[in-house]
């Protein structure tokens, strides 16, 4: 039997979106297919995958399409890789990205629990060929969890990615019902709160879906929760159910309500918040915003702003580990 079709449920008028299409669009794809590289965008279904496309930015998904992990959201496949990886995928996305002329990539990755290091070294090499042929090229690693281990974290952090991005996906009280067994709230603030210590000189990210069973107190007391582990980008937006297998939407969640979202999040500090039905983690909104802050040059180390708690940032080598 065939993947399951996508679940049909009747969405309100502001989750509409037009089909994706254009020159853009189409260019990026096509040079995609041809070094067979993957992207969240498809995989999970974005439907912003046109809009952010047409926009000069990508979410290049590497170590492969299949997941250790089976979270209730994801429409990502899940299953056992057995310790398979590519070597040719840094230099193909590295060559991908330097074609496609981008400005801003995201870099996400599938969980790989059959890897010894969770696969830090394969993704902080992907991020060490993207700065040798693309120097201007603004780079966001949008990571897994790592099971916790500081020294596959510190390996990803010498990469010197310009953001660094976990999502803590949902709610204390939703994480064991809807995120992996192997996942854990406390574990994802850890992960953040690790990164904004070691990783000084680049913005911490994470992201929070809503309508999957949540309150909205449980919205604002998770963004709390990662206002205080240091995350300073944070984003929100409306979960889609993407198979009939995945967990049910619990209640669509109206613009308003997003923009009370917004407000409390702003009260909390962060320095940038994304907050709105169709807004993703890797929504180009949020990527705008950190275009807009750094100062991308052709040396391997960038001048980056002060954030709002008066903590300068401080560049970090973009070496990698050999």
């Amino acid at each position: 039997m065939g993947a399951p079709l996508p679940i049909r449920e009747p969405k309100p008028p502001w989750l509409k979106v037009r089909a994706p299409g254009g020159d853009n669009y189409t260019r990026i794809k096509q040079t995609l297919r041809s070094l067979d590289l993957n992207t969240v965008c498809e995989e999970a279904r974005c439907p912003n995958v046109g809009e952010c496309w047409s926009a000069g930015t990508a979410t290049i998904m590497v170590l492969g399409h299949t997941c250790t992990r089976g979270c209730r959201f994801c429409a990502v496949t899940t299953g056992q890789p057995g310790g398979a990886v590519d070597p040719r995928e840094p230099v193909h996305v590295a060559r991908a990205i330097a074609k496609l002329s981008l400005r801003y990539v995201v870099l996400t990755m599938v969980d790989r629990d059959d890897l010894l290091d969770g696969g830090a070294a394969h993704v902080g090499q992907t991020i060490s060929e993207l700065r040798q042929r693309c120097p201007e090229l603004i780079i966001e690693a949008l990571v897994g969890d790592f099971g916790g281990r500081k020294r596959d974290l510190d390996t990803l952090f010498e990469s010197a990615p310009d953001v660094f991005a976990h999502n803590i996906e949902v709610s204390r009280r939703l994480t064991p019902r809807i995120r992996d067994q192997r996942c854990d709230y406390d574990l994802s603030l850890d992960v953040l709160r690790y990164a904004k210590e070691r990783a000084r000189g680049r913005y911490v990210k994470s992201s929070i879906m809503v309508g999957i069973g949540e309150t909205d107190d449980e919205v604002i007391e998770t963004m709390a929760d990662l206002r205080k582990a240091g995350v300073d980008i944070v984003t929100l937006g409306q979960y889609l159910r993407p198979t009939p297998k995945h967990a049910p939407v619990e209640r669509f969640v109206e613009p308003d309500t997003f923009a009370r979202y917004e407000r409390e999040a702003n009260a909390l500090g962060f320095a940038f918040v994304a907050s709105g039905p169709l807004v993703r983690s890797s929504y180009h909104a949020a990527e705008g915003f950190v275009a807009a802050q750094l100062t991308p040059t052709a040396a391997p180390e960038r001048a980056l702003p002060d954030l709002p708690d008066g903590q300068p940032l401080i560049p970090a080598s973009s070496l990698v580990r050999r």
